[in-house]
């Protein structure tokens, strides 16, 4: 048997969609194939449950010929839109569509009418594959880091002298960064957080938050590091991996420190945990703290984001409670 998964973005959503690959290769002895977007396959070529990536740019024409050629007897569609589509329409295979609840989320943005299932996103991707009598094992998320690509955070940490030299330093790590900035905490508020924390804090972000962590870090008075920009996603992901506590707004590094196991430190401002995407343990296993400001009647704004807040006052992330952050960090 041989299968084709699709899922072309993003990094968590990718990292969501790890206990399907896992389910299907181990329970159906399927043959393993991946569609992603080429700057995200990272996430995927170190995943011993696959066996083969195939990545675009922009284009499934990029590899239809390929995937022709396969000759896959499924494919399971975890992504649902136009591009997806017209992979499905060139292959034989068939197919299996993962329901995005558009619906459901238009109704909660625009109305605030909650018909959101009570359900992680997670057990709705496992839903597209039942039909096969694949079933969620229970296991949590995957994440693989090639070796090359493990961090020596004790040597890091060491050397800038933001820790005492030991055998497994302990720190935090604080993803300050998001794709958009209605889900991001203010700087000041990230500093002040940065400033009361016991432990060294480093700063994980993309190369867009590379001078926001410099602020950050000068602000705080030596107690953080600023990594953004500096890392690829499997280093940061090292870091993370290696953090005694993570705090993260809703972003994929948020999902990447759910498949280590880590303590998280949620924060949410223009989205909702409600949209099935918070944290995601192996069952029996709960260790993400949630912080969020309820009872705003403009959120969720989106449920993706926007660069600034559409009402101006930005009560969703002005108001969270900096003060309990810290005392969960204790």
């Amino acid at each position: 048997m041989k299968l084709l998964i699709i899922r072309f973005s993003s990094i968590g959503d990718i990292v969501l969609a790890t206990p399907v690959i896992r389910a299907v290769k181990q329970q159906l002895g399927a043959e393993v194939h991946c569609l992603t977007k080429r700057g995200f396959r990272g996430i995927l070529d170190a995943n011993p449950y696959i066996d083969k990536v195939y990545a675009i740019d922009s284009k499934v024409s990029e590899v239809m010929a390929e995937l022709k050629r396969e000759d896959y007897d499924y494919i399971v569609d975890l992504h649902n839109n136009l591009r997806s589509a017209q992979v499905k329409w060139g292959l034989k295979a068939r197919p299996f569509s993962f329901d995005k609840i558009n619906w459901e989320k238009w109704l909660i943005v625009n109305l605030k009418v909650n018909r959101l299932p009570d359900v992680h996103i997670v057990h709705r991707y496992m839903a597209t594959v039942e039909p096969l009598g694949v079933k969620y094992d229970g296991q949590g998320l995957d994440y693989f880091i090639p070796p090359e690509d493990e961090v020596d955070v004790g040597n890091l940490l060491t050397t800038n002298v933001l820790a005492p030299r030991q055998e497994v330093p302990r720190y935090i790590a604080f993803v300050i960064g998001a794709a958009h900035n209605t889900k991001r905490l203010p700087t000041d508020r990230i500093i002040s957080i940065c400033r009361q924390s016991a432990l060294p804090v480093l700063l994980l972000g993309g190369p867009g938050e590379a001078e926001e962590g410099r602020q950050i870090a000068d602000a705080a008075g030596g107690q953080a590091m600023n990594l953004c920009g500096l890392f690829n996603l499997n280093q940061s992901a090292s870091v993370v991996r290696q953090a005694f506590k993570v705090i993260s707004h809703d972003t994929g590094l948020m999902h990447i420190a759910a498949a280590f196991g880590k303590d998280i430190l949620s924060v949410w401002g223009n989205t909702i945990p409600e949209f099935g995407m918070y944290p995601f343990y192996p069952d029996g296993v709960s260790r993400n703290a949630t912080f969020e400001v309820k009872g705003l009647s403009c959120r969720p704004c989106s449920k993706i984001g926007f660069q600034e807040c559409p009402k101006g006052h930005f009560r969703c992330m002005q108001d969270i409670p900096v003060e309990a952050i810290v005392k969960e960090l204790e």
